[in-house]
């Protein structure tokens, strides 16, 4: 898979020289606002190495976005092969986290378009899932401009979460169907044409 590339972005493997920024947004209290956790810098580096790690074993996972132009990695989207129990071992999940000073410019939307193209028409994937706390309005409204529909039968209480912390815990539940994805593309094609 590696690297996809927007009109903006590479969405490729982690780096060595990517090791600051990962840091930077797992430890940043906004980026990190509706997590009940936040990493130093040995938690970042290792967690860096697993995510380098399962993309280059499985082909898919949360991978580094560069801007095109000057090089700077901004931030991470991907397809991630969800670990949660409360799932079927196949669910895919795209996810992504950014750098505050990079929030409200796109970034996220366009690579996710961009994931989801891959997953669906390289990978043939079924389905994406995306959950988010129920309070995260900017997480949400990502998942709208993708296209991902609301499942509220399948909101839940995430199971990594102490419930001492129940304004974390509730999670709102998004999924896109390749044929959704499909009939999207097929009505703005139409629309366009």
């Amino acid at each position: 898979m590696i690297p996809l590339k927007t009109d903006r972005l590479v969405i490729r493997n982690w780096q060595e020289g990517d090791r600051d920024l990962f840091h930077e947004i797992n430890s940043d209290p906004q980026v990190m606002q509706y997590f009940p956790f936040r990493r130093d810098r040995s938690a970042s580096d290792a967690k860096m190495d697993e995510l380098r790690d399962q993309i280059e074993e499985r082909g898919m996972g949360f991978t580094a976005l560069e801007l095109k132009e000057t090089g700077e990695t901004i931030g991470f989207a991907g397809l991630h092969r969800d670990a949660l129990d409360i799932f079927p071992p196949e669910t895919i999940e795209i996810g992504w986290r950014l750098a505050v000073r990079h929030w409200g410019k796109g970034y996220v939307t366009e690579a996710g378009r961009e994931l989801l193209r891959w997953g669906f028409e390289d990978l043939k994937l079924p389905r994406v899932i995306c959950f988010a706390v129920a309070g995260n309005a900017r997480s949400i409204a990502v998942m709208h401009r993708l296209g991902l529909r609301p499942r509220a039968e399948l909101d839940f209480d995430h199971p990594l979460v102490d419930e001492a912390r129940p304004d974390l815990r509730r999670h709102v539940f998004y999924e896109l169907t390749r044929e959704q994805w499909l009939a999207d593309r097929h009505g703005s094609a139409a629309a366009n044409g």
